[in-house]
């Protein structure tokens, strides 16, 4: 078996050489063996390799004495949320995501949503997988289809009221994944007016792989957005656990704003002191917010397994990254790609003011640069180089190694850190209200890494 299919929070790998049904049986039936389940909830996305994968785990844990519950085709999230209301001990979900069509893997989360990662339980299941007897159980498992959907559906409504909705027009981009089915189940008990990109679900793709990040599927949603002018765009990853925003006049707004606003938006409806839940990557504008609400301030390492602890840990209303993952504690700590549209059009219809005005005061305060992924061969060095290179600046006020390196100065800082999906170096600059500072610190630093680098 190929265990480089094992990754930081999933397993992913290309169909059926790195990742196969022989090794998603092998997982299952592992994880199976480290909760100690009785009955796991399996759902998939609309890869062409799922079914197959799919029908191959449940006979697999069926004969392991497990029983399974098939809630079909879907998102991540809804597998986060059958894992807490069928009251399971285990929940599985097909899927690569972002990645291209000829790839696939899995998603693994404990009874309530708590996720399973590299630091919380795979490492485990990759050592059962190699030292343990896995066989056939005497009592056989039963095999059972659950439709949540309505029930889902009901639980993204409780975080908004659609009383307050205007008749917004709104462009989204389901890139051919599987938003687009459970779309339909919204609009209809929505207010809106939805222009529909790549809405069909289509395993083999057909308008490039469902990764809302690329430049060519940015352009085609700004496009379409002043084409029908609309009040914002939406598009989604292929499972939906992530979503991005566009606004009125169709630009792309970094996840780091809307982790603003959608803090601003709970802190603003809480009738307690609440927590908030952010990554280091760019922080100041998040701490700006909490700190005007009084709220308490939780940063985390980044990425959804270790959110989603700080979030348990803190029973914080929100969290939120700015890789488009958002996070709430009344979606069992987890994240979903559909309640932060629905909050945002809440506001929208609210405010009365368009969303490139929401989000202007902030981005004029802390300008960003935005994730910069650059190609290096030794990640190590380069980390200690830039620390070594900045850390006598009369300037600098912090420096601290949460998540790869942060250095904090008076009107500037940055995070350079390691990618633990990608061979890359992520690299995110932000200043205090001053746009040239932050242009010239992009160049600096860039060409300093690169120099070290060649």
């Amino acid at each position: 078996m190929d265990f480089n299919c094992f990754k930081a929070y999933d397993i992913r790998g290309i169909y059926p050489t790195s990742f196969n049904e022989e090794m998603a049986c092998a997982i299952g039936r592992s994880l199976a063996k480290l909760v100690n389940a009785k009955r796991i909830v399996i759902g998939g996305d609309i890869r062409n390799s799922t079914e197959s994968i799919k029908q191959s785990m449940i006979n697999s844990l069926n004969a392991y004495g497990i029983d399974t519950i098939d809630i079909g085709l879907c998102g991540s999230e809804l597998v986060y949320f059958a894992s807490a209301y069928l009251d399971i001990d285990a929940g599985i979900m097909i899927t690569a995501s972002h990645n291209p069509k000829e790839y696939n893997g899995l998603k693994l989360v404990r009874k309530n949503a708590v996720p399973i990662g590299i630091d919380s339980g795979l490492l485990d299941i990759k050592d059962i997988m190699l030292n343990k007897q896995l066989n056939d159980s005497v009592a056989v498992g039963q095999s059972s289809t659950s439709d949540i959907t309505d029930a889902y559906i009901d639980q993204l409504l409780s975080f908004v009221n659609i009383d307050k909705f205007k008749p917004l027009k709104v462009v989204s981009n389901a890139g051919n994944g599987c938003a687009g089915y459970f779309l339909d189940q919204l609009e209809d008990k929505l207010p809106l007016n939805f222009i529909k990109l790549n809405h069909e679900p289509d395993g083999n793709f057909p308008n490039d792989v469902p990764n809302p990040m690329l430049a060519a599927q940015k352009k085609q949603i700004s496009k379409a957005i002043l084409l029908n002018k609309a009040d914002l765009g939406i598009a989604w990853d292929g499972d939906f656990d992530r979503c991005f925003f566009y606004d009125e006049k169709g630009q792309f707004i970094d996840g780091y704003y809307i982790v603003g606003l959608l803090s601003e938006f709970f802190l603003k409806h809480s009738k307690k002191t609440e927590a908030i839940v952010y990554d280091p990557r760019v922080t100041w504008n998040t701490e700006n917010i909490i700190n005007n609400y009084k709220a308490n301030p939780v940063l985390s390492k980044s990425g959804h397994s270790y959110i989603k602890n700080a979030m348990r840990n803190n029973d914080a209303i929100f969290g939120g990254e700015m890789s488009g993952h958002y996070y709430f504690r009344d979606f069992y700590y987890a994240d979903t790609g559909m309640v932060p549209w629905l909050i945002i059009c809440e506001i929208l219809s609210q405010d009365g003011a368009t969303l490139s005005k929401l989000v202007e005061e902030q981005i004029n305060l802390f300008p960003s640069s935005g994730e910069i992924n650059l190609n290096i061969k030794n990640i190590k060095n380069t980390l200690s180089s830039i620390e070594n290179h900045y850390k006598d600046s009369p300037d600098l006020q912090n420096i601290y190694y949460l998540d790869g390196v942060t250095m904090e100065f008076n009107d500037w800082r940055f995070n350079l850190r390691a990618s633990n999906t990608e061979p890359l170096i992520r690299l995110n600059i932000e200043t205090r209200n001053n746009t040239s500072l932050l242009a010239n610190k992009k160049k600096e630093i860039t060409n300093f890494i690169l120099a070290i680098d060649a």
